[in-house]
């Protein structure tokens, strides 16, 4: 076979799949690339090439090949940039980990270039794995800005239908439309019954956190009430607009209460 020049970026490993007896299809979200899947000769065995580096969540240097016929690119070398190993040892940040990845290997085309994501995920899988903010914090974080990036910002400055603003709703209790994606006044959802509501201090946050450089998210204090309403929308939001409730999603809401441990 002849191979093509080699190509190299920072990525992040998504997933792995079993190939044959020997070898592994892995899933990367490049810097450069975007997302790509890359076959790994001899992953299942080998002890010299890829032996404790290619794990879940991790942040790799990856040299790659194409070669001439229709098969997956050639995975040629990887070495570790941040293991992110605190993260694989506890099983809710593992859940938290798994639903982003998850999110950005369903939504991402292959071998689209989106840097806003990338760093993105970086960030946040870097925050998580110190541990000094909750997961639910950070999964709120990444959702919102996962969502915003990719087309489908939550609307929470103004009533979805007529725009009237949100410092002129009264009730204090607002709902919010997950088809049209934003809130919705008094007025204008009068008419139609929702279970989906959060409070003006609860729309302000999430306002900031869609606002803010993303390094300022270790300023976020979520009361439980906020994060109870916020979990309950996004929950239904982003699988409505992404087309699809992930696998991920499914296990964190089995495991239930005290994810902010």
């Amino acid at each position: 076979m002849i191979l093509m020049s080699p190509l190299s970026s920072p990525a992040i490993m998504l997933r792995a799949t079993e190939h044959g007896d020997y070898d592994k299809i892995i899933t990367f979200f490049t810097l450069n690339q975007g997302k790509i899947a890359l076959m790994a000769k001899g992953a299942k065995k080998s002890v010299r090439r890829f032996a404790g580096i290619l794990e879940l969540f991790s942040i790799l240097n990856v040299v790659w090949t194409y070669g001439r016929g229709r098969g997956l690119p050639m995975l040629q070398e990887a070495s570790v940039v941040s293991p992110f190993e605190h993260i694989r040892t506890d099983i809710v940040r593992t859940a938290y980990a798994s639903c982003w990845c998850e999110m950005v290997s369903l939504w991402m085309e292959q071998g689209q270039r989106q840097v806003s994501v990338y760093k993105l995920l970086a960030y946040l899988l870097d925050q998580l794995n110190a541990g000094l903010l909750s997961g639910e914090t950070l999964h709120i974080a990444f959702q919102l800005r996962f969502m915003a990036i990719n087309g489908f910002r939550p609307g929470l400055e103004q009533c979805s239908i007529c725009a009237s603003a949100l410092n002129e709703f009264q009730h204090p209790a607002i709902s919010f439309d997950v088809r049209r994606g934003g809130i919705v006044c008094e007025k204008c959802g009068a008419s139609r019954a929702s279970r989906l509501h959060l409070s003006k201090g609860t729309i302000k946050l999430l306002s900031w956190v869609l606002n803010a450089p993303i390094e300022k998210v270790n300023r976020v204090r979520f009361s439980k009430q906020a994060v109870d309403e916020t979990m309950h929308i996004l929950e239904v939001f982003v699988p409505y607009h992404l087309g699809k409730e992930t696998k991920s999603l499914k296990f964190l809401k089995q495991l239930g209460p005290g994810l902010a441990n």
